[in-house]
């Protein structure tokens, strides 16, 4: 077994949301479940070869297996992209729904191109945002689910002092996302011209919440259909920069990639 621990989407060297990426392990769900719930890092991802010479990237948290990460992405990137021979674009599967994810190593550093994918028909009472944040909301827009492939209740709020001071009620978001099947809750504000601060809350711990989520970053642009910088991580104190590329066919997500020692 190989392990890497790198640092994703950070904003400064040095910073950034913390992945493992595994490689040669064969010990199955259940071990790698307990390998991620060990270790306590954000996010594992175990990079698998394929007889045919596929790869399938399988993910999981220390509390559950995912069906995508983008930032355990960005790191296996680097460990598949930059080792000496390696191409310059890759076509990799996940694990649990075989989506198609492009790795590709450019001159402006590594990005992951992905489709938006189909968002579940959920009605979204007016009530709902309030109940979830608990306490009374007035969005700047109308709430929307959107994908690249985890589904995320995306809901604008007026700017970065209201985004900071939210303490949203986790266990109801928790529940709410489990009957609708979506990927926890993301709140962002816009800040300038393309440029958007965001807090993600899939988590019942606020201690665990994610300082940089690209399956988030890409549904906004998916959503507001635009290149964007996203920012995230003020609270965590780790600081991160989630690069956004749009077009109608593809979205590319990247930002910085650090070993870490």
């Amino acid at each position: 077994m190989n392990v890497h621990l790198l640092k994703c989407f950070g904003a400064e060297p040095g910073g950034g949301n913390a992945a493992l990426v595994v490689e040669n392990d064969d010990s199955g769900e259940t071990g790698r479940q307990r390998f991620a719930r060990e270790r306590n890092v954000s996010a594992c991802v175990f990079i698998d070869r394929q007889a045919d010479g596929g790869i399938v990237l399988d993910y999981f948290y220390p509390h559950t297996r995912s069906p995508l990460c983008l930032h355990a992405t960005l790191a296996a990137s680097h460990v598949l992209l930059t080792a000496p021979g390696a191409p310059a674009t890759l076509t990799v599967t996940t694990a649990m729904r075989g989506q198609a994810l492009h790795l590709l190593r450019s001159a402006q550093g590594l990005f992951i191109g992905l489709a938006p994918q189909p968002a579940h028909a959920v009605a979204i009472e007016r009530y709902v945002p309030s109940e979830l944040m608990g306490q009374h909301m007035h969005l700047a827009s109308p709430p929307v689910i959107a994908s690249v492939g985890s589904p995320k209740l995306l809901l604008e709020v007026a700017d970065r002092t209201t985004l900071r001071a939210l303490r949203p009620n986790l266990e109801l978001i928790a529940d709410w996302s489990a009957l609708h099947k979506v990927s926890g809750c993301y709140a962002y504000c816009r800040t300038g011209e393309g440029e958007y601060e965001g807090r993600n809350f899939n988590h019942l711990d606020p201690a665990l919440e994610d300082s940089a989520t690209g399956v988030a970053a890409g549904a906004l642009a998916a959503h507001l259909q635009q290149s964007l910088r996203l920012h995230q991580g003020h609270l965590t104190q780790q600081p991160c920069l989630i690069q956004v590329q749009y077009s109608a066919h593809e979205i590319r997500v990247g930002g910085m990639v650090q070993r870490s020692t």
